[in-house]
């Protein structure tokens, strides 16, 4: 018989007991390496046994560069054996011009890189160019853009075999010069607002290009204040029918014009040309404003890839409505996006290297009566600079990945990856365009006096670049279309559609993304819990599974105000939204730039980094993971604890890292950035 003192008996005791038990395996958790990892070769040692990595920054550049290292070596080598052809600190707006144009000219004449040919057949070739080219200087970035991917990229895509014949090489040797005249007065991202005006004239089978108001004046055309001879202009179609005098609008289209003389270079008949005057960067880039008066032009220079004016004025498309039609015309342009997201990665490469670089050789300071420590061995100046090193190479492997997607989109036209295109360099251009001008501004704090100092470039690259926030879509509109994309895949989940490849994470987990958080998860805190790629995504892609579905919610409750007033009520949480699920792209394809790298050695380095960059952005919105109860307070502090003691880990190999970007002294031209001697070459500067 059983003792009835015993504590077996005892429904308090064994309670009591039951929870001791339930702690001890709680504690266990954190003791205990966590054995969740789906990586194990990717961990690395212990906070307690780290050492420094040992990072061979040829290796390592050499996984980044992939196919077109190089082409950007034939760039860099080319503008440092031509001192007249670099850019000096200080010039006026039309010495820069004409410079810019000069580099453009050698550098497709003399250097032999004919850039239009590889934007159609190798886009990765002709990012890797416009990258090299914008780190000379960054005004040569953008005209070879507007040269490039705008004006010719407009005429090759939105033409057809006529205009690729009669175009292609005179735009390739830079004999046309054009501009992109898409962008009025009155209208930038909402281009179906545009109001120039295309009317046929059935008589002599020729379009009438009009400015019907000011309004409508042609502003911020790149190439046309002084070079450009022939534009791409965006206009309304007008078709004459007999029941409408006012004429049949089909919409958006885009016409070649020529806009100055061949030969003598003067504005043709019926053209005004006016001046944009200095920007706050840019330059080197002649942006003017262009009015059109009853310009006439054949109707063969209508680009009718997506619709046909017969002699008749009879009108003929593949796409059966306006609105298919301007989609395809956007869709044919979206290599812009791709190439200003790339080449915003390129210039937070350049001012990371000057920083970073800067901050090992200032010394400040220190323990008493020891010598003095650099600045970048403080804890603060970590904090500044190391996630901004893990940023820029989780940009670069993003950015990649979105070339390589391009790449397939002009191989296959199929429409599944033209939509992932399309949504993934809208949202990828935001989010790294603002983080780059946000970095550039902390970067010159970082360097204290000198980085305010000209000749070190943090003022010209900040200027230059602030307008990359804006060109090829406005960063707060590009936001909207991904959040827009995501909603439409969550409808689509529920009412059993398909998932596109870009948001797959969707259709296999949101079921669990959206049930409490596991109790025992939340509490886990070990570093090798912490740092598995596993618990990183899925702490991404949590938030951005739960934003998807509050937002939803929020949108339908505000219906009574219309969709356009329920969507301005959630703006701000959509923005949120958009930015939350770019994250989770940029870490997922970090996290396989990391798995798919050959060397050990250059896989810790990559490993370290890419979990600073993981977890430092978890930290960053601890609040939001804390109010989900996803996080507890302990892994909460575990996770700040973690984070800075990585940055402290990749500071140790901060230099090997900015080296494997492989920037030369004389593309990053900045004194304080140089490799060696650069109080040298400074004091040299000013006179000494």
């Amino acid at each position: 018989m059983e003792n009835p003192n015993s504590p077996r008996s005892d429904p308090t005791a064994e309670n009591q007991q039951n929870q001791a038990i339930t702690r001890i395996q709680r504690l266990s958790l954190h003791l205990l390496p966590s054995t969740s990892s789906s990586h194990p070769q990717l961990e690395l040692l212990t906070c307690a046994k780290a050492k420094k990595l040992n990072v061979i920054p040829s290796q390592l550049s050499i996984y980044m560069g992939g196919n077109h290292r190089e082409i950007q070596e034939r760039v860099f080598d080319f503008f440092n054996s031509r001192p007249d052809l670099q850019t000096p600190v200080e010039m006026s707006k039309e010495e820069h011009r004409e410079l810019c144009m000069r580099q453009l000219l050698a550098l497709v004449r003399e250097a032999g890189i004919k850039p239009l040919g590889h934007a159609l057949e190798d886009p990765g070739k002709y990012f890797a160019i416009m990258e090299a080219a914008g780190s000379v200087d960054v005004s040569l970035g953008v005209k070879m853009g507007v040269q490039y991917s705008l004006w010719g990229g407009s005429v090759m895509n939105l033409g057809t075999k006529k205009h690729r014949d009669k175009y292609f090489d005179k735009i390739d040797n830079l004999e046309y010069p054009g501009c992109f005249a898409m962008t009025e007065l009155h209208h930038g991202s909402n281009v179906q607002g545009l109001q120039t005006v295309a009317t046929f004239d059935v008589a002599t089978d020729e379009f009438v290009i009009n400015t019907p108001n000011d309004g409508a004046i042609k502003w911020w055309i790149g190439n046309a204040a002084v070079h450009g001879k022939f534009a791409t202009v965006f206009a309304r179609l007008i078709l004459p029918t007999h029941e409408n005098k006012e004429g049949t609008d089909m919409g958006i289209h885009a016409f070649i014009v020529p806009i100055r003389d061949l030969d003598t270079h003067h504005t043709l008949p019926g053209i005004e040309i006016q001046d944009c005057g200095y920007k706050v960067g840019l330059n080197g880039v002649d942006n003017g404003a262009l009015r059109f008066h009853s310009v006439r032009i054949p109707r063969d220079n209508l680009l009718n890839r997506f619709g046909n004016v017969s002699r008749d004025g009879k009108y003929t498309s593949s796409l059966p409505t306006i609105n298919k039609r301007f989609a395809a015309t956007l869709g044919e342009l979206v290599g812009g996006r791709v190439g200003i997201a790339y080449s915003s990665g390129g210039i937070l490469k350049v001012v990371v290297t000057i920083a970073i670089r800067y901050s090992l050789l200032r010394q400040q300071f220190g323990p008493s009566k020891q010598a003095e420590i650099s600045i970048l061995d403080y804890q603060s100046h970590q904090h500044k600079l190391m996630p901004m090193l893990a940023s820029t190479y989780a940009f670069h492997f993003a950015t990649q990945y979105l070339l390589d997607k391009y790449s397939e989109m002009k191989r296959s036209h199929d429409d599944q990856v033209v939509a992932d295109v399309h949504a993934l360099s809208a949202g990828l251009k935001a989010y790294v365009t603002s983080y780059t001008a946000k970095s550039i501004s902390i970067c010159r704090e970082a360097c204290g006096g000198h980085g305010y100092a000209a000749v070190n470039r943090f003022g010209s690259l900040r200027n230059d670049h602030d307008i990359f926030q804006t060109f090829e879509g406005d960063n707060t509109v590009l936001l909207q279309q991904v959040a827009a994309d995501l909603l439409k895949q969550y409808k689509e989940k529920f009412q059993g559609g398909t998932f596109t490849v870009t948001w797959n994470y969707l259709r296999e987990s949101m079921g669990a993304y959206l049930s409490q958080p596991n109790p025992v998860t939340t509490r886990w805190e070990g570093e090798s819990h912490l740092r598995d790629p596993s618990f990183q995504l899925d702490a991404f892609r949590y938030r951005t599974s739960r934003l998807l579905h509050s937002v939803a919610v929020r949108l339908r409750k505000h219906a009574n105000l219309g969709s356009f007033g329920a969507w301005n009520r959630c703006l701000n949480h959509l923005l949120t939204l958009a930015e939350s699920h770019i994250e989770s792209v940029i870490l997922a394809k970090f996290i396989e730039a990391v798995q798919s790298c050959p060397d050990k050695n250059t896989r810790a380095a990559l490993k370290l980094v890419c979990d600073l960059y993981a977890l430092d952005r978890i930290w960053n919105d601890i609040g939001t993971y804390r109010n989900v109860d996803y996080v507890a307070p302990n892994k909460a502090k575990a996770i700040h604890k973690l984070t800075e003691y990585l940055s402290f880990q990749v500071k140790n190999v901060a230099r090997e890292l900015v080296d494997a970007f492989d920037l030369p002294d004389h593309v990053t031209r900045a004194p304080i950035g140089r490799q060696s001697e650069a109080y040298m070459h400074y004091t040299q500067y000013i006179g000494f």
